[in-house]
Order: structure tokens, then C-alpha cells, then sequence
């Protein structure tokens, strides 16, 4: 079940930070490198971030996906992180979190992503639900990043 989740409560925390370590490892393989490191994050900086964190959590409260946004530029909807717990990959759970956020924050007149460019599982994710590639920075020397925006399509009523 998608929910939001409280960067104030410490075990939520530190459940998001654990995910996403596991997640840049899995990502670093996936890319060809030996070492990507993680976002450098500490339980602090996740728990005063500006981003708002929404979780795919079992019923024991295990928390298997994130997806995390910001919208700090007028109109445009950021997502900031998406990553599935690596014992949860191939269920959907990615697609799921990425159509939640499209669909709360249908107001957005542009949805904005970045991946890793050799990263094919984000890419083929971001491709297939309407994303298209709008640039590319390097991350780190061989690593490079490729921007991907949506502008949703609203319909007339």
C-alpha cells in the first residue's frame, strides 16, 4: 500500500536510508561501475529534507519503494529519488510509485526525472509511462545522467 511517509519518525528514516544504499549499490552494477556512491545522505539530512516521501510499505510496515518529489519550481514536479528494495524488483512497484505521484500532482504542468543513462530498468520505466529524454549531465567521471520530462496530457471537460 502507497502511503506517505513522516521523515520525522526516526525507524522511517532510517528504512528509507537503508533502502536507498541498497538500491545505489544495485544501481552501480547496472551501470558498469564498481562504485556509485549513495546519495550522501545521513538520517539528519533526510529527516530535514524539503522533499515530500511517499512509501510502498507491506503490512508488517516494511517499507519495499520510495519515491520521493519536489516541487520547488513553480509547475514542475521533481522526482527527487525512486527505488525498490532489491528483493522486490520485476513487481511493479516502480510503476506503481511513479503513476501514484503522477496522479496526485496532477496539477503539474511538467514532470522531471534523472537516471543514469546505461541504467536500462529506470529508462525503460521513465520511456514506457511517456517520459522523453531532454538532456544529460555527467554524475562522475563514465557516469552520465540522462534528464527526462513528462508534460501530462489534461483532458478537456
Amino acid at each position: 500500500m502507497i502511503v506517505p511517509l513522516s521523515v520525522r519518525d526516526p525507524e522511517i528514516v532510517e528504512q528509507i536510508w537503508s533502502l536507498q544504499h541498497a538500491a545505489y549499490r544495485l544501481e552501480a552494477c547496472a551501470i558498469g561501475v564498481k562504485y556509485m556512491p549513495p546519495l550522501p545522505d545521513t538520517f539528519e539530512t533526510i529527516m530535514n529534507s524539503t522533499e515530500v516521501f511517499y512509501g510502498d510499505v507491506t503490512s508488517d510496515g516494511e517499507i519495499i519503494g520510495v519515491i520521493a518529489v519536489s516541487t520547488e519550481k513553480e509547475g514542475t514536479t521533481e522526482i527527487t529519488r525512486l527505488m525498490v528494495h532489491p528483493e522486490h524488483l520485476r513487481q511493479g512497484i516502480g510503476r506503481t510509485l511513479l503513476c501514484y505521484v503522477i496522479e496526485r500532482y496532477s496539477e503539474a504542468t511538467l514532470f522531471e526525472v534523472t537516471a543514469g543513462t546505461l541504467n536500462a530498468p529506470a529508462v525503460a520505466l521513465y520511456t514506457q509511462q511517456g517520459f522523453v529524454a531532454a538532456g544529460t549531465a555527467m554524475a562522475m567521471p563514465n557516469v552520465e545522467l540522462t534528464i527526462y520530462q513528462l508534460v501530462p496530457v489534461k483532458l478537456s471537460s
